[in-house]
């Protein structure tokens, strides 16, 4: 038993170890990009009016720290529409495009499944800003005072303006370190005892439930839903589907923001509900039209 768990235990340090280059490099990018382009970026979708939802899920796929919880202050705001909201929700990749770097995923699969994350984000976006003008008149509201992004980041990326581009990068490339690592562990573990087959059976033979319990891990408002939907698909042990529902719905500290800054309990809670029945239908969508990345 001793000698299974520390096997376990290896392998999952050796995994781990052999990302840490490339997910430093992410991290890197990730932290110039951050510093260099958020503003822009804020300018460009508050800007783009009934165009929203189309520049809100192209812009949202890019890794950029806090860009949801910027999308929750405009729209506190009433700067950018419900539907460019969504899409920037949708869109919204957090810790999964470095993780999914880091584990050498082909470049054509990692498009794929940015371009999914994309496609139903601007058609939900649209979708959304139609229904909305079909039920209530838009209003017109004075503009609000910007959020300060990095405040919401703090509990991620406390003092990152502070330490400096490679410092920031290797905080945070630690902590997903330390939250792949776990759940490599317990992957590995489960694996050793009843079988990789039988544990990503276990899950295929739930379509439906695999994508309404994803939908719900990528609820949580932190790093750890992507960590462990990503680390589920890269091994095996749920399939395309599971994997898209939980990613969409995975806002980030978005609906954090979202529930902070915006009046109206009932109103933020019909927005989380439209974000996970949307990341939810499109993974059942895509299971039962059998969509591969």
């Amino acid at each position: 038993m001793w000698e299974t768990i520390w096997d376990i235990l290896l392998d999952t340090l050796k995994d781990t170890a052999e990302i840490i280059p490339v997910l430093f490099l992410a991290y890197l990018l990730m932290e110039f990009l951050e510093r260099h382009m958020s503003e822009r970026t804020t300018d460009l979708v508050r800007k783009s009016g009934r165009f929203g939802p189309i520049i809100g899920s192209v812009v949202g796929a890019f890794p950029q720290c806090g860009f949801s919880a910027a999308a929750s202050s405009l729209y506190a705001g009433r700067v950018i529409t419900v539907g460019t909201l969504i899409a920037v929700y949708l869109s919204t990749s957090d810790e999964m495009l470095p993780i999914l770097l880091s584990e050498h995923v082909p470049a054509a699969t990692i498009l794929r499944i940015l371009g999914l994350k994309v496609l139903v984000g601007l058609l939900a976006g649209l979708a959304v800003d139609f229904g909305a003008r079909l039920t209530r008149k838009r209003r017109n509201q004075k503009l609000q005072d910007d959020m300060d992004i990095h405040h919401f980041c703090e509990h991620e990326h406390a003092h990152e303006e502070e330490d400096g581009i490679l410092v920031s990068a290797l905080k945070h490339s630690l902590v997903i370190l330390a939250w792949i690592f776990g759940v490599s562990l317990v992957l590995n573990g489960l694996i050793a005892l009843v079988g990789e087959e039988n544990l990503g059976g276990f899950v295929v033979n739930m379509p439906v439930v695999g994508e309404l319990l994803a939908g719900l891990v990528g609820l949580i408002p932190n790093c750890a839903a992507s960590v462990v939907i990503t680390q589920l698909y890269l091994e095996g042990v749920i399939g395309v589907g599971p994997m898209m529902s939980g990613l969409l719905v995975g806002a980030g500290i978005g609906l954090v923001v979202l529930f902070k800054s915006n009046e109206g309990v009932k109103r933020n809670i019909s927005i989380v509900a439209i974000l996970y029945g949307i990341g939810v239908v499109a993974g059942i969508l895509l299971d039962l039209l059998h969509v591969t990345v």
